[in-house]
């Protein structure tokens, strides 16, 4: 059953998901685009030379999980979404931040009237670069996404179509 996306959550299947995603650091490093990291994917407040521990790291990516998912559901708005839907957009929301993600064409779908359910998850499939450059991980992350996102619609062929749109 749909429910408004102001009314969702990040889920604990969303955080697991996150944490395989992004893989844990101990120590500060420049992600892709040489923005300061650490933990799990965490950006905010990070330095070069910040540390964390893994107890620690779990904490910071469900509250910035939980941070992104209030951003994502502000910027959907109350379009019904599935859980599953919801934390495929999430996801994205994190790994791009909450301002791309709401100028997005994945958003403006969602707000169609009707809601473009299917082509909203098809635009996961475009969000494969970092650094002007397509990266393999992105791309297997944004196939999962998908996955996710489609989830109980008739099959659709490769989780690539569409991608490169």
């Amino acid at each position: 059953m749909r429910k408004a996306a102001i009314g969702l959550t990040a889920s604990a299947l969303l955080v697991g998901s996150l944490a395989g995603y992004e893989g844990y650091r101990e120590h500060a490093y420049r992600d892709a685009v040489g923005v300061p990291t650490v933990g799990f994917g965490v950006t905010a407040g990070v330095h070069m030379g910040s540390r964390t521990d893994p107890v620690r790291a779990v904490q910071q990516l469900a509250a910035a999980a939980d941070a992104h998912a209030r951003e994502a559901a502000r910027c959907i708005g109350p379009v019904p979404l599935h859980q599953h839907e919801f934390d495929a957009f999430v996801s994205l929301a994190y790994n791009v931040g909450a301002p791309a993600f709401c100028r997005s064409t994945l958003v403006k779908k969602l707000q169609q009237t009707p809601p473009d359910y299917p082509g909203a998850c098809r635009e996961l499939l475009r969000w494969v670069h970092a650094g002007g450059q397509p990266l393999p991980g992105l791309v297997r992350r944004r196939a999962e996404e998908y996955r996710l996102c489609m989830e109980g619609y008739p099959s659709t062929g490769s989780a690539r179509t569409g991608a490169g749109q």
